[in-house]
């Protein structure tokens, strides 16, 4: 923001009960091919680019081509602590200059996870649509760690 005014935001949190164990769940946010599996679950695309540096500080950068357009989707990972939690930075630079922040905690269950995913910094007009966003990335994530 140009006069240096916080803009208020709101917190998207979705959770989701997974019949994996977290050590795959925790995979599927990382690896490559479900990369490209979740990222283009909230809408039909082709991904362009997958590059990421999987470990506390590294950088992740995820291009799709929706509609003709291709939408990066930037990152540093803060926390990397496999099994149970990741947290990483979000823009999308198509729709807004702000970073946002991302924490993923899973937690056993028996043989299933729940995941409780936190999104901070969401601001207002973009609640639904992020909600929606990541319930669709939740549900792919889930059909990839049970596979």
């Amino acid at each position: 923001m140009d006069d240096g005014a916080m803009s208020e935001t709101v917190t998207v949190r979705v959770t989701r009960r997974i019949e994996a164990p977290p050590a795959r769940v925790f995979d599927a946010w990382i690896e490559p091919k479900s990369i490209e599996t979740w990222m283009l679950a909230p809408a039909p695309g082709e991904m362009v680019k997958i590059e990421r540096d999987p470990r506390e500080g590294g950088e992740f950068c995820f291009t799709a081509r929706r509609d003709g357009e291709e939408i990066e989707h930037l990152g540093v990972y803060l926390a990397f602590r496999r099994p149970h939690t990741l947290v990483f930075t979000w823009m999308v630079p198509r729709y807004s200059k702000d970073m946002t922040r991302i924490a993923v905690e899973m937690t056993p269950l028996g043989k299933t996870t729940q995941l409780t995913l936190t999104h901070d910094g969401v601001l207002p007009e973009y609640d639904g649509p992020t909600r929606a966003g990541w319930t669709a990335i939740l549900d792919a994530i889930a059909a990839t760690a049970r596979a």
